[in-house]
């Protein structure tokens, strides 16, 4: 009696006519979302996010600083419209001395500008993709050597800066316009504006020197252009707030 070979469920191929028995495909559930988003291929995951993350903190700061320079400017030409009572006429009389801005302040702005493309060309040459990819290739460093050289005039413009603006009060003290309750409100504001930007220009100082460390210690050169952008983005700032400043200087006067 010839026998009889039953195949159980589990053996049984599933045909379709003319796929010549093809076996099912094992499918992963996708959640209903259509789309998925799990294969990482996120263009803004790695460093890119860190970059855009750490503009937007840069920018977020910077705002707040902008702010606080425009709040001392409204104080300014609101102090510069005061007035004071004579006491010979007993009239209402302007209390603003006008004083004349030393010369060698123009001479640190053009520094100033100078700096800032110079370390405009240093975030250039961070990002120049050929020179990025030999470094991603294990080719050589040839973004780094073409960024320090800049990033270092970067950092001497900048003390260059902050020697002049220190000449510059230096003069007006010979002069008399000195800071502090006996001196003309002109001065004082000069002295207010004047130093919070040169603290903000120390804090640059700092960051420069951190960029200039970070160009040398780090390995990767995603993290070395971070750190010469958001140098950059904050000394384009600080630039910026200077030719503000002191055309409100100039013209208040």
């Amino acid at each position: 009696m010839p026998s009889t070979i039953t195949h159980s469920p589990a053996e049984t191929e599933r045909k379709e006519p003319g796929t010549g028995g093809r076996p099912p495909v094992t499918r992963r559930p996708t959640g209903g979302g259509g789309g998925g988003g799990d294969d990482g291929s996120n263009p803004r995951r790695g460093p890119r996010e860190l970059l855009y993350r750490i503009r937007f903190f840069v920018f977020s700061a910077l705002a707040a600083d902008i702010l606080v320079f425009a709040v001392l400017v409204l104080f300014f030409f609101a102090r510069q419209a005061g007035m004071r009572m004579d006491p010979r006429t007993h009239f209402q009389a302007p209390d603003w001395q006008p004083m004349l801005l030393p010369p060698i302040l123009y001479l640190n702005t053009a520094v100033l500008l100078l700096s800032s493309l110079a370390m405009e060309r240093a975030r250039h040459n961070i990002f120049r993709e050929v020179d990025v990819l030999e470094e991603w290739l294990g080719l050589g460093r040839p973004a780094l050597r073409r960024t320090l050289p800049w990033v270092a005039a970067t950092l001497v413009l900048g003390v260059t800066f902050l020697a002049g603006q220190v000449i510059a009060w230096r003069q007006l003290t010979v002069q008399g316009f000195t800071f502090g309750q006996l001196s003309t409100p002109a001065s004082n504001f000069f002295y207010i504006i004047t130093g919070m930007h040169a603290a903000h220009l120390v804090a640059g100082v700092a960051a420069l020197l951190f960029c200039l460390c970070g160009l040398g210690m780090l390995k990767r050169v995603e993290y070395r252009q971070i750190a010469v952008d958001a140098t950059a983005w904050f000394w384009h700032t600080m630039g910026l707030a200077w030719l503000l400043l002191l055309a409100v200087l100039a013209c208040g006067q």
